[in-house]
């Protein structure tokens, strides 16, 4: 049985799972009007003006200038790498191919926990992890004709960085808060987002004089204020408190749901191929959900 933090912590990861499974959807309905680089970082000077009225309304404190250093890791990952390059290879292969590529982010997520948080999961642990990410491989070459596409490739950098701002925030988040985190380092990233948003969305105004579709509005608005921000809050929370190798790996459940929805809500083919990888590297998850994970001491910091 798991002790009551951990649970909770792991009801927290599946809430953000849930969000974040029709992020790659909705990205897909985006791009069709916008520039990958006009979703990517629009959307998150888009959810900085909610973000930093929440920080203002809740009146919390600014962070230290470690926490910033941190801020600016967590930006890198989750603000700008994962939301441009995922959008850009969106255009290229369906969100149910590209969401069995992020099927790799809970292996990434694992090992910057044992890199940044001291985390060390069992020989079980990494078995199970190893055989999840060697069939998420086998299944993108497999569909790409024995050879990457350059949606593998897009979403292999929006996977790797993006677990670095996975595991990063998690540990700030035991520091700060879950939703403290995704938005200081939101109004953190905003000043430098405002100029090449500001050009991109001229540019786009200068090219495209139709309106846009409401549908692109409404899909803009859940890469929004979902994916880029109540997303966070559930999914920051439930790594700090359950462990972030451990919770992690219930990002894998993002597969069946992405592809799923992607089904129901855009008509995508989904081949009975795909569910068969889905659902084998789902049984990765639930072998590595039975090793343990412990945690080392932190070392003391001098000064």
């Amino acid at each position: 049985m798991f002790d009551s933090r951990e649970t909770r912590g792991m009801l927290l990861g599946l809430l953000g799972v849930t969000i974040f499974s029709l992020t790659l959807p909705m990205t897909r309905v985006v791009v069709t009007e916008f520039h990958p680089l006009l979703n990517g970082l629009g959307r998150a000077l888009a959810a900085a003006v909610p973000a930093a009225l929440l920080l203002w309304w809740r009146r919390e404190a600014w962070p230290t200038r470690a926490q910033l250093k941190s801020l600016a890791v967590v930006s890198a990952g989750v603000i700008v790498a994962y939301p441009v390059f995922s959008a850009w290879s969106m255009q290229t292969v369906p969100a149910a191919h590209g969401a069995v590529v992020n099927g790799l982010q809970p292996l990434l997520v694992a090992l910057y926990a044992a890199w940044l948080s001291r985390e060390r999961p069992s020989r079980g642990f990494w078995l199970s992890a190893l055989a999840g990410s060697a069939l998420v491989i086998v299944f993108a070459l497999r569909d790409g004709g024995g050879r990457p596409q350059m949606g593998d490739l897009l979403m292999l950098v929006a996977v790797g960085v993006g677990a670095l701002g996975y595991a990063e925030g998690a540990r700030l988040a035991r520091q700060m808060g879950g939703w403290q985190v995704i938005c200081w380092a939101l109004v953190v990233s905003a000043p430098f987002l405002a100029a090449p948003v500001g050009w991109l969305a001229w540019q786009h105004h200068l090219t495209h004089a139709e309106p846009v579709p409401t549908a692109v509005w409404l899909a803009f608005a859940y890469v929004t204020l979902f994916s880029q921000l109540i997303g966070f809050f559930a999914w920051y929370a439930g790594l700090a408190m359950g462990g972030i190798a451990r919770v992690g790996q219930v990002q894998l459940l993002q597969i069946f749901f992405t592809i799923g929805l992607s089904a129901l809500l855009f008509g995508e083919s989904v081949t009975p191929s795909t569910w068969l990888f889905a659902a084998a590297v789902i049984g990765t998850v639930i072998l590595g959900r039975r090793s343990g994970v412990r945690t080392l001491p932190q070392a003391a910091r001098a000064g």
